[in-house]
């Protein structure tokens, strides 16, 4: 058991697809961190799923291993555009999985929507939001489709196809915003909306700039004042294991100004805002941040910097990035 750690209120099962695993093999994983580190009265245990993967003797399974958020990556409710993504599941088998997973006593039931590829319309957009509005789920987190390398997307680019369009990605996250509010999904955080007490603890966590630990191939944790990474290649993640060592790839090492840029810049995707530490006051009185301010893209608020246009959140990062690393 690692030293320091109390009681787990948040389990995250994410990062890959952790729905490939068996009811069986996943509650035998929360077991174990149950017996180590003890749960909290209310602890949230969670993990993403593929639509296609779920049926209810699943969902029931999960519940029984003590899971109350399940994640679908659903993606689109448009057909057409769930094939150019390569994703396997139909619109249909969203709502199933939706549907299978209240029935079987799941807390918190959420899904991802991406928007932004050329073979969306604006129209195809506002249905796929109206569909997912219509299963009532209590989160929704959306993303901007990305150009990632040596991905199907980018090889089609590098042929002549038409990049995505950041004007019209922001149009599409408006919209999103502007059906989503009134249906009681309140953004908490750029790219995750909820309705009143259903945010993912986990996510709450991470832009919070808090301590969680990792388990598994790739995985990141924050811990005593310094951020880990696990090993991404399997054969030497089990040779540390079985050498009886943490499976580490590399560790830095966190100074107390260091900690306190993370949280700036961790915080300014938070609706509620980063915290005006001394860092953030610097930011503010400094050239690029009163632009921001005079042009309404930040704002201070309640001692708290908040950015009022989410889809510029990166490039005021950007900015105080600049601003921390100078006074480092």
């Amino acid at each position: 058991m690692e030293p320091g750690v109390g009681e787990l209120d948040a389990v995250n099962f994410g990062g890959g697809t952790p729905s490939r695993l068996s009811p069986d093999e996943l509650g035998s994983i929360v077991d174990r961190l149950r017996a180590t580190y003890g749960f909290a009265e209310d602890v949230e245990i969670s993990l993403e799923a593929n639509p296609e993967d779920w049926n209810d003797e699943m969902a029931e399974g999960l519940t029984l291993a003590g899971f109350t958020r399940v994640s679908f990556g659903a993606q689109s409710f448009d057909g057409e555009v769930l094939a150019v993504l390569g994703r396997n599941h139909a619109p249909s088998d969203i709502g199933a999985a939706v549907r299978s997973a209240r029935t079987a006593g799941f807390r918190s039931v959420s899904f991802d929507l991406i928007f932004g590829h050329g073979a969306e319309s604006d129209a195809s957009w506002e249905r796929s939001v109206t569909k997912a509005i219509e299963l009532e789920p209590d989160h929704i987190s959306t993303y901007a489709l990305t150009v990632e390398a040596g991905t199907a997307l980018a090889r089609a680019i590098d042929g002549g196809a038409l990049p995505p369009d950041e004007d019209v990605q922001a149009d599409r996250y408006e919209r999103f915003i502007e059906i989503a509010e009134p249906a009681g999904l309140r953004r908490y955080e750029v790219s995750n909306h909820a309705r009143s007490g259903h945010a993912c603890r986990y996510n709450l966590s991470t832009w919070a700039n808090g301590e969680y630990i990792a388990f598994g191939l790739g995985a990141h944790d924050h811990r005593h004042g310094q951020r880990a990474r696990n090993r991404t290649r399997i054969d030497g993640y089990l040779e540390a294991i079985e050498a009886g060592v943490r499976p580490r790839a590399g560790v830095e090492e966190l100074s107390e100004t260091a900690e306190e840029r993370d949280r700036l810049m961790l915080g300014l995707r938070l609706a509620c805002g980063a915290a005006l530490t001394p860092t953030a006051k610097r930011f503010l009185a400094s050239a690029a941040g009163r632009a921001f301010v005079d042009n309404g893209i930040i704002a201070e608020v309640a001692d708290r910097i908040v950015v009022l246009q989410p889809m510029l959140t990166d490039a005021v990062a950007r900015e105080a990035l600049s601003v921390s690393t100078d006074d480092c």
